[in-house]
């Protein structure tokens, strides 16, 4: 898959890209030096979690973000719903956000986002593609680049309106 997101971005997010088959979280997969919007993709993680230290390992579309807001780092956890912003209107209409950091699809969840933050912001972002593993959870029937390229931009819109409005 490395080979073939490069040319499908239409922003700067993603340009440095990291790529693994299986890791324990995409969430530890970007170096410290990673620039600000790149991503690491897993295609499979065997430890991830969500917020509440929910398992997270398989749902298809599983990448993190690498971002880094100036001060007040008070300002920074808005960029979970920044990040739940961009992934359900990059999901359209059926999807809508729960409060603080998931995404439905008619009314199931299909997507959650998990930021973790210390010297950057790293947002963590599943999305159940083509189906879910879990009873009642939901899932988008999207191509997975087309999915990521599409997240990956509109959230580089979200993030710099953000940015522009502290």
């Amino acid at each position: 898959m490395p080979g073939i997101v490069e040319p499908a971005l239409r922003g700067s997010y993603g340009r440095e890209y990291h790529w693994a088959v299986v890791a324990e979280t995409t969430q530890r997969m970007l170096p410290p030096e990673a620039a600000h919007g790149a991503v690491a993709l897993a295609e499979r993680q065997t430890a991830g979690c969500g917020r509440l230290g929910r398992t997270w390992v398989d749902s298809a579309l599983m990448f993190s973000v690498a971002l880094y807001p100036e001060p007040p780092v008070a300002d920074w956890p808005a960029l979970t719903l920044v990040a739940a912003e961009a992934v359900a209107s990059a999901i359209g209409p059926g999807a809508a956000i729960k409060h603080p950091n998931d995404v439905l699809v008619d009314g199931r969840k299909a997507a959650g986002i998990l930021a973790e933050a210390g010297e950057r912001v790293v947002l963590g972002i599943g999305i159940n593609v083509g189906s879910s593993a879990w009873p009642g959870a939901g899932w988008v029937d999207r191509d997975r680049l087309d999915l990521l390229v599409d997240v990956l931009a509109r959230l580089e819109q979200g993030y710099d309106r953000w940015a522009a409005s502290r």
